[in-house]
Order: C-alpha cells, then sequence, then structure tokens
C-alpha cells in the first residue's frame, strides 16, 4: 500500500492496476481538494466516515450538497467538482487508472501541478 501526503490530509492506493486504481482519501476537517475536472479519468466516491460537502457543476451552476456516510457519486471526465471536509472523512475512490489527469480551476494550497492533487 502506497501513502501520499495531501495539504488537505492524505491517501492510502489500496489498488494500481493498468485498468482501474482504488484508494482511501482522508480529508481532515476543514480542509478541501481542488476545484477540478478530469480530461480522461472517470470515478466513484463513497462516503466511508464523516460529512463533506460535495460541490459539482451541473449546466452552468456549481451545486453544493451535505453528503454523509454510505452516499456514492459517479463523476465523469470534464465534469467539474470538489470535496470538502466538514468532519475528517475517509473517501472511498475507485478510478481509471489516469491519477495525474487533473486540471485545477482552483486551490487552497496554491499547487499547480497535477501530482500534488
Amino acid at each position: 500500500m502506497n501513502r501520499v501526503e495531501k495539504p488537505w490530509g492524505y491517501e492510502l492506493h489500496w489498488a494500481n492496476t493498468d485498468r482501474y486504481v482504488g484508494k482511501l482519501i482522508h480529508v481532515n476537517a476543514g480542509h478541501a481538494l481542488s476545484l477540478q475536472y478530469h480530461n480522461q479519468k472517470d470515478e466513484t466516491i463513497f462516503l466511508w466516515s464523516g460529512r463533506m460537502m460535495f460541490e459539482i457543476m451541473e449546466g452552468e451552476k456549481l451545486v453544493a450538497r451535505e453528503m454523509k456516510p454510505g452516499e456514492s457519486v459517479h463523476i465523469t471526465p470534464k465534469t467539474v467538482h470538489r470535496m470538502t471536509a466538514v468532519d475528517d472523512c475517509d473517501i472511498f475512490e475507485v478510478s481509471t487508472p489516469e491519477l495525474h489527469d487533473v486540471v485545477r480551476l482552483e486551490d487552497r494550497y496554491g499547487r499547480t501541478d497535477p501530482a500534488e492533487q
């Protein structure tokens, strides 16, 4: 298992093949991932613990909703989205293998390199 430290928490990569990737994403309360989209990556997230605000572009509007444990979302390529932890959150993500396919629109931590997702 590969642990990747992030400014908002960390990721545990528990599966990484040429066809799919599985991650446990831990986001510390009050922190957020980038407002971002992916050109190729297709992902599904499952909130395991905590509460988070999930933002997703619907038409021309960014819509936010609170997610609770047990809820999931499928995020298709080109869909603008962001996750913000209300409480400490553990999120399972299963995706296609394009780990560096991140286009950041906003980032609290000043990151521009996709590897820093």
